[in-house]
């Protein structure tokens, strides 16, 4: 039953009354159905740097210079303004400092992070709330006809220099750093890199490595350990060992029959790529007892795509808990594609501590589809220590969220061409998505098609987004306007809106885009007044 709209009245009734057990977090979220943003500041203000996003904890707000040279740290804060005068808070207008960015967020510092032949990674950007450290990236000019080198794989591009830097967020010092030369990691929103607790996965494309990372509390990045090539620790040690011992057993040999061999490095697989296929194997074997079934159906399924399983590649990556990861595997067409659904793509659970793959799908495989379905906040993977992030509302643990999943399944032409859509954003980007109170489907019903909890610039509108309350059906609670006159003249020159909410307070940033590779014509300021 909805609760009374004045606030006074519901915090007395939090004194007076108890939650039921483990609902104390989503009662108190009940407030910001009273807390909404309120009235708009358009076009500040505001310096000309690149804003990226806001901390998971609302402690600080990144941005970035222009030039992708400098790291811009600010710390969020509320507004406050003396006025003259009788009538102050049903005044519309404000003072002509407080329309100001500085009015909102004071900066920290300017933090140098980038060298002369590299620039900073605009869409990459991770954050370790438990210490609050930031993970930030800076690379060299892509080369796209980088030379084949040994263990990299033909089709993909390489940096000469790709860093990945750990600072303290508090004063911006720069704790530790991890260099690849030569390599390429797809840091386009986060894609290439998952932050879980205090490990870090990096995907190397080029050297088809996952580089498993710990994060210690004094600010080291240490590595655990690299899989691809090899998955245990010691393997490099025994192949070389037992090469060796061959070797020496090939120069008892006359005419030097052994210089013939291919080289070791060359004749075997990688590592994984051999726990996959002796997975496969084992999977497609046990689906028959009859020993002449079981040998047609090697043949069918595993023989006649041998070649197919050998070729695959890594793409992504991201944890599922501390021992597994989820990897997806797929041509390297796929990783240049913007259409990867209608590409075949495969899934493989790995658990790292075991070196074997437990589990093995397709992108349209209907029993991944089901547990993604029914239990899409295990592949969030977040923190249990984070605040905020724990409740971003997903389809396995809000109602409405799993009902508009329906519809739209019941909508689509074809169930195959759906489940690999769904199953097409697996793994998920790490810290992609806001954990504002006013994306709780719980609380608040908007189009997503306008906004989201998702940061990405979208098709802007002329009309108001409008979060409409879900316990009071059809009662308006806020609305968020990109301008102050929509549908003029300033409308239609408007392309792409992008908006960055608090992930604790009633505070939105909204940006106005001519382009997607142009900077903001205009900044507005979402506030409760």
């Amino acid at each position: 039953m909805f609760k009374t709209n004045n606030v006074a009245s519901r915090i007395f009734e939090r004194q007076i009354r108890t939650p039921a057990p483990g609902t104390s977090v989503h009662s108190a979220r009940r407030f910001y159905e009273n807390l909404v943003p309120s009235f708009t500041i358009y076009d500040v203000e505001c310096p000309d740097h690149s804003f990226f996003k806001f901390t998971d904890d609302g402690q600080y707000f990144v941005c970035f210079s222009r030039n992708r040279q400098d790291l811009i740290v600010y710390r969020p804060t509320w507004l406050s303004f003396s006025c003259k005068g009788e009538d102050c808070d049903n005044n519309q207008e404000l003072p002509p400092q407080a329309k100001r960015f500085e009015s909102f967020f004071t900066q920290l510092y300017v933090k140098p992070l980038a060298s002369c032949n590299e620039l900073i990674c605009k869409d990459f950007f991770l954050y370790m709330e438990s210490n609050q450290y930031g993970i930030f990236a800076t690379s060299t000019a892509q080369i796209q006809d980088a030379r084949g080198t040994d263990g990299a794989i033909l089709g993909v591009p390489s940096f000469e220099k790709i860093t990945i830097h750990l600072l303290r967020l508090e004063d911006g010092f720069k704790l530790d750093e991890k260099v690849f030369h030569n390599d390429c990691v797809n840091l386009t929103h986060n894609m290439g890199a998952f932050l879980y607790d205090d490990l870090l996965a990096v995907v190397s494309l080029r050297y088809q490595t996952i580089h498993i990372l710990q994060i210690r509390d004094s600010g080291n990045l240490v590595d655990v350990r690299a899989i691809g090539a090899y998955c245990r620790e010691d393997d490099e040690l025994f192949l070389n060992s037992s090469s060796q011992l061959a070797g020496n057993r090939g120069d008892l040999v006359d005419n030097g029959t052994n210089h013939d061999q291919p080289n070791s490095n060359n004749s075997f697989l990688s590592g994984i790529k051999q726990r996959l296929l002796s997975f496969i194997f084992r999977e497609i074997w046990s689906e028959e007892t009859d020993q002449t079934q079981r040998v047609q159906c090697l043949k069918k399924k595993f023989y006649f795509h041998f070649q197919d399983y050998v070729d695959l590649v890594i793409l992504k990556v991201q944890f599922l808990d501390r021992h597994h990861l989820l990897i997806k595997f797929g041509s390297v067409d796929v990783g240049a594609s913007r259409n990867t659904d209608q590409l075949p793509a495969f899934f493989a659970v790995y658990n790292m501590e075991t070196t074997e793959i437990v589990a093995f799908y397709q992108n349209a495989a209907d029993e991944l589809y089901l547990l993604f379905e029914r239990f899409c906040d295990h592949f969030q993977a977040t923190s249990i220590n984070s605040m905020y992030m724990n409740f971003i509302s997903s389809h396995s643990n809000n109602i409405h969220a799993l009902e508009q999943l329906k519809s739209m399944k019941n909508k689509a032409t074809s169930v195959s061409q759906f489940v690999k859509k769904m199953l097409s954003s697996l793994p998920l980007n790490c810290q992609s998505m806001s954990p504002s109170p006013y994306f709780d489907q719980s609380l608040f019903r908007f189009d997503e098609k306008l906004i989201s909890a998702t940061d990405r610039p979208r098709q802007s509108t002329d009309h108001p987004i409008r979060f409409i309350s879900r316990r009071q059906p059809n009662i308006l609670k806020f609305k968020i306007k990109t301008g102050p006159e929509f549908g003029g003249a300033d409308g239609r020159s408007k392309k792409y809106s992008h908006f960055l909410f608090h992930p604790a307070w009633p505070l939105a940033l909204s940006f106005i885009q001519p382009s997607l590779f142009l900077p903001p014509s205009a900044v507005n300021i979402h506030f409760r007044r």
